[in-house]
């Protein structure tokens, strides 16, 4: 909690919030990433591979993806924590706060669908 009274408090937690969306976007990339190489193996390899190697890069997919998920959820869940304890002179008026936790949101959201879609398409 800050005691400056000052917008660039809520503008740093904002920022922190958008960097933790970065980052559950590159594991959320990265899990991709590992089921599209689990395809390319299976491709390459055919029957020689076994079939606990094909499944192997698909959980650790879904794995990554669920991880993506939990850390954007996580990050909204701090966010609005530390904005409900500021003071109103540090929130500009008519200043909305809740797009980057709805974009979030939607992140996560979305990660999950993938999820589920992997699951069914495998």
């Amino acid at each position: 909690m800050s005691y400056l009274d000052d917008p660039r408090v809520l503008f740093a937690a904002e920022r922190t919030l958008l960097a933790w969306q970065r980052t559950a976007i590159a594991v959320i990339g990265l899990g991709f990433v590992i089921e599209r190489f689990g395809l390319f193996m299976r491709f390459v390899n055919g029957a020689r591979l076994p079939a606990h190697h094909a499944q192997m890069s698909l959980v650790i997919a879904l794995l990554f993806l669920l991880t993506g998920a939990c850390v954007a959820l996580l990050s909204v869940w701090q966010f609005r924590r530390f904005v409900r304890q500021l003071s109103a002179p540090e929130i500009p008026p008519g200043y909305m706060t809740w797009p980057a936790p709805a974009m979030n949101v939607l992140l996560a959201a979305t990660a999950c669908v993938a999820a589920g879609w992997i699951i069914v398409c495998e």
